[in-house]
């Protein structure tokens, strides 16, 4: 018995509509980042293939879909008026949980089976599930960066939270953390009266015996269902780091109060809220006064999956693009196959194939051992972040029309993306907050800038058009100017990619270098240079 729907209906029938795909393949079908891994991880290609696999199954998008629809729910109190201060999720959302911790989300670069390549695995991850569901993406990060801010902060701390942090698994009962085989850490620094700006915060913080009691509030605390939360508060000393677990070693609740949950444009499956703090128990992290040195490690992890998550949206965007366009007719030929359409893929594809390159050079760079991979890391990774965030909202919107009307309808996933792709460029240090940290990484960190300089100076003498874009970009570097912060990093962006590009052999090198750096190109997608073969782009797709 067919259980397929029916074409033929009263009316008419229901032809040249390509049907829904029941499974995604998200490994096999993805050429550039099956490259990419045999690169930086490869004994965990056959980890990622079977993540891949298990998250591309109708069983895994149907808990996706669910969980985006069924947006989390506030739940104050109990029925007699007691407080709860929790948050209740569709089952689909713990099941994507679940899933991203077991394969190794957030412990495989420091669990205890830890290999070389862990940083670039785990980004990996991270493009993957973002093409799934993006929201469960945000307290695996959290949990995945709160590590290393622990190791270099309380040893002890280490030694308890984080060990369990370092467990792929998941466990997502209200109850104390400790008692849990595996636990989830969020974190909340910003207040309403300074977004970025944490050292205007007013959350105070006094000693209680060896810990500390917080009071105060915090304007943006996602996944507030976690185990724990890294947050900032003022001693005597001034900011300081401190981690806050949800409940107390006595048992009881601690007093994080929710407030409200954030009604946001996208990233429907987590939960973004308003909390304050009501003599909330906490120990410290790092030393009294420095805690914005305490929490950047932290930062510094978050911004990889940042930079990484936009490009895991483009590439689901073009495949469904790409789809559409290979089963789909307009005038006798198939959409795909038209050349002005070829080029419009062709030329997205430039932009997620760059963008790949870009992230996963990164995350060799977490995944390296030298100073100099470190000092390139700091640096790379807030380039990275701008400017594939930059690069995704038009991506994903191309796409969209791609497909015409039906791309507009919630029913395809270029609606959710399309909602989710501005968020990573917000997270984490907007547009000009990431732009100014490169500029005070630049004027700070000596290593960073000669470790940049060292990465872009490799790939000199091989084409002239890189080498034009690179003296712009030196003379940016030697006279560094805050007007000119976005145009300096944009130009870094472009040529970190190129040089990947060029290193690798990649066919994609030639159209990027006369496109992205020499500026034979419109304002537009689909206007590359007479002579591309954007056939052979899109079809990496």
């Amino acid at each position: 018995m067919s259980i397929a729907p029916r074409t033929r209906l009263a009316t008419h029938e229901v032809f040249n509509q390509p049907l829904p795909r029941e499974r995604l393949e998200l490994w096999a079908g993805d050429g550039p980042l099956r490259a990419a891994v045999a690169e930086a991880a490869p004994q965990d290609a056959g980890r990622l293939a079977a993540f891949a696999a298990q998250i591309g199954a109708p069983e895994a998008l149907e808990d996706a879909e669910r969980a985006q629809r069924s947006k989390p729910e506030l739940v104050i109190f109990d029925r007699g008026g007691r407080r709860l201060d929790e948050v209740r999720f569709h089952p689909g959302y713990h099941a994507m949980m679940a899933r991203g911790a077991q394969a190794g989300y957030f412990a495989r670069p420091w669990g205890p089976d830890a290999a070389p390549g862990g940083h670039a695995a785990h980004a990996a991850m991270v493009y993957l599930l973002s093409q799934v569901e993006p929201g469960v993406c945000c307290p695996l990060t959290m949990t995945y960066a709160a590590v290393p801010a622990l190791e270099a902060g309380s040893p002890a701390l280490a030694a308890s939270w984080g060990a369990k942090a370092r467990v792929a698994a998941y466990d997502g009962a209200s109850r104390p953390g400790l008692e849990k085989p595996a636990v989830t850490i969020g974190m909340a620094m910003t207040e309403k009266q300074g977004g970025s700006d944490v050292r205007a915060n007013t959350t105070r913080a006094e000693p209680d015996g060896e810990a500390f009691r917080l009071r105060g509030h915090k304007w943006f605390c996602s996944a507030p269902m976690s185990d724990a939360f890294l947050t900032l508060a003022y001693l005597e000393d001034g900011l300081t780091c401190f981690l806050v677990p949800r409940w107390t070693p006595d048992g009881e609740r601690n007093p994080i109060q929710l407030q409200r949950l954030k009604d946001k444009l996208g990233n429907h499956a987590n939960a973004s809220s308003e909390i304050e703090y009501h003599g909330a128990w906490a120990q410290m992290v790092g030393e009294p006064g420095r805690g914005v040195n305490a929490i950047i490690e932290m930062v510094h992890h978050t911004r990889l999956d940042a930079a990484t998550a936009p490009v895991g949206f483009m590439r689901r965007a073009l495949d469904e693009a790409a789809w559409w366009t290979r089963n789909r007719s307009a005038f006798q030929r198939r959409l795909a196959d038209q050349p002005l359409m070829e080029a419009v893929l062709g030329d997205l594809a430039l932009d997620w194939i760059g963008s790949l390159a870009l992230v996963m050079r990164v995350a060799r760079a977490f995944d390296g051992t030298s100073a100099q991979d470190r000092a390139f890391a700091r640096l790379a990774v807030a380039i990275a972040k701008y400017w594939t965030n930059k690069r995704c909202v038009g991506v994903v919107y191309e796409a969209m029309e791609c497909l015409g009307g039906v791309g507009y309808v919630e029913e395809a996933p270029l609606a959710m993306l399309y909602r989710e792709a501005p968020l990573n460029s917000i997270w984490e240090g907007s547009g000009n907050v990431i732009c100014l940290d490169v500029l005070r990484t630049l004027g700070r960190a000596p290593d960073a800038a000669e470790a940049l300089k060292a990465e872009l100076t490799a790939r000199r003498g091989e084409d002239a058009r890189y080498d034009a874009a690179l003296a712009e970009a030196a003379a940016g570097l030697e006279r560094p100017s805050e007007a000119q912060a976005r145009r300096l990093v944009e130009r870094l962006a472009l040529l970190i990619q190129a040089s990947e590009l060029m290193r690798r052999g990649d066919p994609a090198a030639e159209p990027f270098l006369a496109t992205r750096l020499a500026g034979d190109w419109g304002r537009t997608a689909g206007t590359l240079p007479e002579g591309t073969d954007a056939a052979a782009l899109a079809a990496r797709i």
